[in-house]
């Protein structure tokens, strides 16, 4: 059956603290996946819509347990690429209890996804899809990753299909401030729908206020813009009309990584059910205020049902 959403990434393992502390005191880690856009393929997968994903691991043990947890989610994993020179990365995260971000330390460097190029675009495999999805990630891993993303993104905007967009900041991936700026917001008029946090529009548009921002990119095309303000909720800007849709208060924030992963699962799914803009974005809240108070990535990730919404058979 043809799919509804295909993202592309780097997913990772990763090994995160038990105990709260320093990641060099730790001694006992548990192993889960890792990764912003397959956060979003997990989130989209329990929700009933049908996910591709796009990527290459490394022949090892850690690609093979990547493989094996999305095949669990129902995630199509045909062109997932297995890549016999180059290894699957991975990373170390603290446990924070306090709110707070946990501290993370990556080993990507040279990985499989880094090698991702013009060769791994399935064009007609895409061209089945709805929707893309692409983050700041994936275009900051290498320039051919990047070349990529790009073309994957013109191609879906020739065919007819929308595409979102997080920028989801990495500064360490890149060469300097002004070539991640430059290049996001270039990835960004490429897509239709925009979901920066407030702290990553203010750096990449220049602009202080939600409403600024998302004039920004509504200038440059993108038909919606929903900012990120963290518990206080989302400010949206589409044609349909602009707004706040609140936060929903949590009686304690377990883990902050995630949150924004979660929030792009709500809209996304919320628009390509036929949602309106502002309902989409409360979907989108209450996914991650969900997200904070579970410590793994995807471990608060609602079903339809934990999520209060009606059945759908939207799996073949």
């Amino acid at each position: 059956m043809p799919l509804d959403v295909i993202t592309i990434g780097e997913a990772m393992v990763q090994f995160a603290a038990r105990e709260p502390g320093p990641l060099d005191e730790a001694v006992v880690f548990d192993r889960i996946t890792a990764g912003a856009e397959l956060n979003v393929a997990v989130g989209l997968s329990r929700l009933g819509l049908r996910v591709g994903y796009i990527s290459r691991l490394g022949d090892d043990s850690f690609g093979r347990f990547l493989t094996h947890a999305m095949q669990r989610e129902r995630i199509d994993c045909r062109h997932l690429g297995v890549d016999s020179i180059h290894p699957t990365g991975f990373m170390l995260k603290s446990r924070a209890v306090d709110g707070s971000d946990p501290k993370t330390e990556y080993f990507r460097r040279g990985s499989a996804a880094s090698h991702l190029s013009l060769a791994d675009n399935p064009r007609a495999y895409c061209a089945a899809s709805r929707h893309l999805h692409v983050t700041g990630i994936s275009v900051a891993i290498s320039d051919s990753a990047r070349e990529l993303v790009f073309q994957m993104a013109a191609d879906a905007r020739a065919g007819g299909r929308t595409v979102s967009f997080d920028p989801n900041l990495r500064p360490s991936l890149w060469p300097s401030q002004q070539a991640m700026v430059d290049c996001l917001n270039r990835l960004a008029a490429c897509s239709d729908w925009v979901l920066p946090g407030l702290a990553e529009g203010r750096l990449l548009t220049g602009r202080d206020s939600p409403e600024a921002i998302a004039d920004f990119y509504l200038e440059r095309g993108a038909k919606l813009v929903a900012v990120k303000l963290g518990p206080l909720g989302a400010y949206f800007a589409g044609a349909s009309g602009r707004g706040i849709a609140p936060g929903l208060p949590v009686a304690k924030v377990v883990d902050t990584v995630g949150a924004g992963d979660g929030f792009a699962v709500g809209v996304i799914s919320g628009l390509l059910e036929g949602l309106a803009l502002p309902d989409a974005v409360a979907r989108g809240n209450a996914i991650g205020a969900r997200v904070v108070q579970f410590p793994g990535d995807c471990d608060g990730l609602p079903t339809r049902e934990q999520l209060g919404l009606p059945p759908e058979t939207m799996h073949a």
